[in-house]
């Protein structure tokens, strides 16, 4: 397992502003099926939205996920909530992770194919994937709570 990350968030780490900073004020989606080959490339086809997950539950664009403070080369998500109303029945495959950098398509991130979008995919299961969920089938209109999100930069 391991995060892919787009060509746009590659450059901007490249430039003056962190990981943390860029990700800042951003939403994770949930999707069904498998994650694209690379996070530059649109949504998998055949892919569901599952759920936005946000610090209001996907309700208010103003209130964007935020990271804590990074330690030992581990940087955690907040303490506070990260959640998301469930769309539509379905079971989590993958997640991209749109940063809010204020030029995107959409309010959470800039959709389809793009070599500039702000954003992070990456696996969903149960235990040893890059977003652990107690249980990856979801029901419509439940409340989706990710308790750990860490982004972890390995020392080699």
């Amino acid at each position: 397992m391991g995060f892919r990350l787009s060509t746009g968030l590659r450059n901007a780490m490249m430039g003056t502003s962190t990981i943390k900073e860029i990700l800042n004020g951003g939403t994770i989606e949930i999707y069904t099926g498998y994650q694209p080959a690379s996070a530059d490339y649109a949504e998998t086809s055949g892919s569901t939205k599952l759920a936005i997950i946000s610090t209001t539950c996907g309700t208010a664009m103003a209130d964007g996920l935020q990271f804590g403070t990074a330690s030992s080369g581990v940087l955690p998500k907040s303490a506070d909530e990260w959640q998301g109303r469930v769309i539509v029945d379905g079971v989590a495959g993958w997640f991209r992770f749109y940063g809010s950098d204020g030029t995107a398509s959409s309010p959470f991130g800039c959709h389809g194919t793009s070599g500039t979008a702000i954003r992070l995919d990456g696996a969903i299961g149960v235990s040893g994937a890059d977003l652990n969920l107690s249980h990856t089938s979801l029901a419509q209109d439940s409340t989706l709570t990710i308790k750990t999100f860490n982004i972890t930069q390995p020392a080699e």
